[in-house]
C-alpha cells in the first residue's frame, strides 16, 4: 500500500459511489444504458489525472466514433479498463467477471449499462455469455473482452482464446485490436500498490470476420497484431 492507494480508498472509491448513484437515477429516465458511457468516460480519465498515470495513444485515426466495433486488447493492469474507457471514443462496454456483478449497486449499475458478466467455464452460464456478447454487438453497441482470459502478471502476452472470436463471427462487428503496454507496473497483480508511470496504448486498423472462414484464423490474425505491436513498441518503452 502506498500514497494513491490511499487516495483510491479515499477520494476514488466515494466518486465511484456516487457515480453509481447517480447512474442507477439516469437509468430511470435512459434505460438504454448509454448515460454510463459518459460518466465512465469521465471516471476514467479522472482516475489517470488522480494518480500520474501518463498515456501515450498511437492510431485514434484506426477508427470511427459513429461506428462500433468487438475492441480487443491484452490484459495486464486493473487500471486498463478505467483508461480505455478514458481514452476509447466509444460508447463502449465491456465483459466483465460475473463477480462484479454481485457487488451491490456497482453490479446492478453494470447489467443496466449492458455489461456482459460471464462466468469462466465451458458450462451452459458461460455460453449464455458468449450469447449475450453477440447481442450487444447486434443492437448497434460497441463491446470490449480481453480475450486471454485473465491479468498477466508479467506484462507478457498469454494464449488468446476462443470465446471473443466467436463473438465476433456471429456478432458480425469489425474486432478493433488494441495492444496496452506498461500497465502492470501501474497496478501490479497480487500488490495493493498503484504506481504512477507510462502507459502506451496501440490502436490497430479493424479487422472483418467475415473475411476469415473460421474462429481460428480470425483469432490468429487478431493475435499477430498485438504480438507485432507489442513487440515493435516495447523496445522504446520506459515507465517513468
Amino acid at each position: 500500500m502506498n500514497f494513491r492507494t490511499l487516495l483510491f480508498l479515499f477520494i476514488l472509491i466515494p466518486i465511484t459511489f456516487f457515480g453509481i448513484l447517480l447512474i442507477l437515477l439516469l437509468h430511470l429516465f435512459d434505460p438504454t444504458g448509454n448515460g454510463f458511457y459518459k460518466i465512465a468516460a469521465w471516471w476514467g480519465r479522472l482516475s489517470a489525472r488522480l494518480f500520474r498515470i501518463t498515456i501515450e495513444v498511437i492510431g485514434q485515426e484506426n477508427y470511427s466514433p459513429d461506428l462500433h466495433y468487438l475492441v480487443i486488447s491484452n490484459h495486464s493492469g486493473m487500471a486498463d479498463i478505467p483508461l480505455l474507457l478514458g481514452i476509447m471514443k466509444l460508447n463502449l462496454r465491456f465483459m466483465a467477471k460475473e463477480e462484479l456483478g454481485r457487488i451491490p449497486l456497482f453490479g446492478r449499475a453494470l447489467r443496466q449499462a449492458g455489461y456482459v458478466m460471464i462466468k469462466r467455464g465451458q458450462n451452459r452460464d458461460a455460453l449464455n455469455s458468449l450469447i449475450d456478447a453477440t447481442t450487444v454487438l447486434k443492437q448497434g453497441h460497441s463491446l470490449h473482452i480481453f480475450p486471454e482470459g485473465t491479468r498477466s502478471a508479467t506484462g507478457e502476452l498469454l494464449p488468446f482464446k476462443r470465446g471473443a472470436f466467436r463473438v465476433a463471427m456471429k456478432g458480425g462487428a469489425p474486432v478493433l485490436p488494441v495492444t496496452i503496454i506498461g500497465s502492470h507496473l501501474i497496478t501490479p497483480k497480487k500488490s495493493l500498490k498503484i504506481n504512477q508511470g507510462k502507459i502506451m496504448v496501440i490502436i490497430d486498423k479493424p479487422i472483418d470476420p467475415s473475411s476469415f472462414s473460421t474462429i481460428e484464423a480470425l483469432m490468429a490474425a487478431c493475435s499477430e497484431v498485438i504480438t507485432t505491436n507489442f513487440n515493435h513498441y516495447s523496445r522504446g518503452y520506459i515507465c517513468r
